[in-house]
């Protein structure tokens, strides 16, 4: 038999960065254990250019990177998520639809690399660090034993993750 896959969606104002290459990362890094989606409370209708050339890195199907809005993922017929978590402040602070199923919350919070000035290289150089911490992450939680833990314990060690120092 196997393995439940575990539902986690990450999400930004826009979705068009940080929640978009959380996506692709966990989704990568959880090796099909875990599926990762994103979504955005107003989101851009756009993914930026830096996160999908970090996302290619990983081999992350282009298709699948889209900007969109949280709203599609709380439809009936949606995958249901284990997990939500935010990534940045804004929508931290936001009011969240109601999600089937009560997933855990959780915020990680990052800068966002789409608000960088400069030239290309110092834009990219923004989505390396921002990509790099979002991978530190992410590989602290496909490392926990989940299926060991209840669900008080998976928040306080989410909470710790997004606590934990970039």
């Amino acid at each position: 038999m196997s393995e439940k896959v575990i539902n986690v969606l990450f999400l930004c104002t826009g979705n068009s960065a940080r929640s978009i290459m959380a996506e692709a990362l966990l989704t990568s890094m959880g090796q099909g254990r875990f599926q990762g989606y994103s979504a955005g409370s107003q989101p851009t209708g756009r993914v930026n250019p830096f996160a999908v050339e970090k996302t290619s890195a990983l081999n992350y199907p282009a298709d699948r990177l889209r900007s969109k809005t949280w709203d599609e993922f709380a439809l009936p017929d949606a995958p249901q998520m284990d997990f939500i978590i935010t990534v940045c402040d804004n929508a931290a602070g936001e009011a969240c639809p109601v999600w089937p199923g009560h997933p855990v919350a959780a915020h990680w919070g990052f800068e966002d690399p789409a608000a960088a000035s400069g030239s290309d290289e110092q834009k990219r150089a923004a989505f390396d660090k921002v990509f790099r911490q979002i991978q530190g992450r992410i590989a602290r939680f496909v490392g926990l034993p989940i299926d060991q833990l209840d669900q008080q314990a998976i928040k306080q060690q989410l909470q710790q993750i997004g606590d934990a120092p970039l």
